[in-house]
């Protein structure tokens, strides 16, 4: 079985993007050791998972890029929930048009690598309310925005989550790793039923 994990750039009030997308502000954050460490995580994964926006936001980008991310972002198989997206040439690509839920589901049932999630926001949201998501990767930036698009602004009730990793980088960046425990009136979370079940 599989797990699925979430990797995330985020500010330190909660945003992963301005107002009006913005993303620009992570890039001075990423010294030398964030990237090594992002590569790293990036290569553990088995298929990457993404919304149609941010496909083609990376199909444009990566094939073309010799940023160290690129390689493994380029050979590592892809997978794009969208109900719209016709053709996905960029490298080892399947499209998922069914139900994201179930599909996730079926997903982390076979066996493999895990699966890992990136951006945009509204697909990222709709992977945190399934429940289903049992590790959080938070690369959080010493920035704050004041405005824009929060990870968590639709979740189904109250978290807690345990951290089990954080790294500290020379920028301020700090990469923290969670994973969801409890309610925070101490009732057990859906997502913490679904990863005994398991």
């Amino acid at each position: 079985m599989s797990k699925l994990i979430l990797q995330q750039q985020i500010t330190l009030d909660g945003f992963v993007c301005g107002p009006r997308g913005e993303v620009d502000w992570a890039f001075p954050g990423l010294d030398n050791d964030a990237a090594v460490w992002v590569v790293e995580h990036l290569w553990q994964a088995g298929f990457h998972l993404m919304g149609a926006v941010t496909y083609r936001d990376m199909a444009a980008t990566w094939p073309h890029s010799a940023e160290p991310y690129a390689p493994p972002m380029n050979n590592i198989p892809k997978i794009v929930f969208s109900r719209n997206l016709k053709e996905a040439p960029w490298g080892e690509t399947q499209i998922i048009a069914g139900d994201l839920t179930t599909e996730i589901a079926r997903l982390k049932n076979e066996p493999g690598r895990d699966l890992l999630a990136h951006g945009g926001v509204r697909f990222v949201r709709a992977l945190i309310r399934s429940g289903l998501v049992d590790e959080y990767r938070l690369i959080t930036h010493p920035v704050v925005l004041g405005d824009g698009s929060s990870l968590f602004s639709e979740c189904n009730g109250p978290l807690r989550f345990t951290l089990v990793e954080s790294t500290i980088f020379k920028t301020g960046t700090i990469a923290k790793v969670f994973r969801p425990s409890a309610a925070l009136d101490g009732s057990p979370s859906p997502e913490l039923y679904r990863h005994h079940d398991a």
